[in-house]
């Protein structure tokens, strides 16, 4: 029997976002720090994400209620240990936006400020890495780094070439703890798919 689908919002099956109401609710340093979490180390509490986020418990508990409302997380009910402590988890995992000639301009805006804040947090990331970097163990320090290069292409070649680069990613993101093999960590990937040219160029 071939595989079932993936569901939709996991990696293998990326939700696409056109609600910019969706959009901006993720668009917050905070939220995308919680969600992240959530998403990378499992179900926590509203205390343990406010450790992460850097806010109080009753502001982290606002964030993830705003998140549920919009489908990134739920609470994870199965996972208390107890009556006392509500557990969160991710539930919306992997979503693609796509930047449309036709697109309304609140999608437009909505869409910037969500890639925007998601690029802070990324570069935040990178930054810590540079700033501690002596720290880490030699192998780290060896396969951590950075790529530039040039790809010449035709619009639907690039479309064909983003959707290799997830297929080759799709095995290594191992979002189940169960899956990861010993000495696995998360480490962050961003792909960009911007014209080396200018738009009058292509016509």
């Amino acid at each position: 029997m071939p595989d079932e689908p993936a569901a939709p919002g996991t990696p293998g099956n990326p939700l696409k976002l056109t609600d910019p109401r969706m959009m901006r609710a993720l668009a917050h340093q905070a939220r995308i720090a919680i969600w992240l979490h959530l998403g990378l180390r499992g179900p926590a509490t509203a205390t343990e994400c406010a450790e992460i986020a850097g806010l109080s418990p009753s502001a982290c508990s606002y964030h993830l209620r705003t998140l549920a409302r919009y489908g990134f997380v739920e609470e994870d009910l199965a996972s208390a240990a107890d009556g006392r402590k509500r557990p969160w988890r991710a539930r919306l995992l992997s979503f693609t936006m796509e930047d449309e000639p036709d697109q309304s301009p609140a999608v437009g805006v909505a869409n910037r400020l969500l890639v925007d804040n998601l690029r802070a947090v990324a570069e935040e990331n990178r930054a810590r890495y540079l700033n501690r970097r002596s720290e880490y163990p030699a192998e780290w320090q060896a396969a951590a780094g950075e790529m530039f290069g040039v790809a010449h292409v035709a619009p639907e070649e690039l479309n064909q070439l983003r959707a290799r680069l997830l297929e080759v990613m799709l095995p290594y993101v191992r979002l189940d703890p169960a899956e990861r093999p010993p000495g696995v960590l998360p480490v962050r990937i961003l792909f960009d798919f911007f014209p080396w040219f200018g738009p009058d160029e292509a016509r």
